[in-house]
């Protein structure tokens, strides 16, 4: 046995927190602790408030991460935080990312002669009012 395992630990949980890590979706355990403290992630739609939370494999968790939320499946527990490719086995994701937009090329165009007139336009105004022009 181990010093961080207690005697009475579920062997088929692990602390959300910790899985969080492990699974790479976020840099330190202390980020995904403080996320889990603040209730903002989900397990089975149920706001979890505590980083100790145990999770298991076939848990649906929703959490927030950056400008997406992301839903994900439990696959796997986690020995360790190994590479992106192993961490990506822990899980499934349920709802991928949704990729941003192009923005069109003429975006920031605006059709001659609305709104306010550019350079050149004032330019062929001025010259059209002066009184030799």
């Amino acid at each position: 046995m181990t010093a961080a395992a207690s005697p009475d630990a579920d062997p088929r949980a692990q602390r959300l927190d910790k899985w969080l890590w492990h699974a790479r979706f976020f840099k330190t355990r202390t980020l995904a602790a403080k996320l889990c403290n603040a209730g903002h992630v989900r397990s089975g739609g149920s706001a979890i408030t505590k980083a100790h939370h145990q999770v298991r494999v076939g848990d649906v968790l929703t959490f927030a991460q950056g400008r997406y939320v992301r839903v994900i499946k439990v696959l796997a527990l986690a020995v360790r935080r190994g590479p992106a490719p192993e961490a990506r086995r822990l899980y499934e994701d349920l709802k991928p990312p949704q990729t941003s937009q192009a923005m069109p090329a003429d975006a920031g165009r605006r059709p001659p002669g609305a709104g306010r007139p550019t350079k050149r336009e004032r330019r062929r105004i001025d010259q059209m009012r002066r009184p030799d022009g």
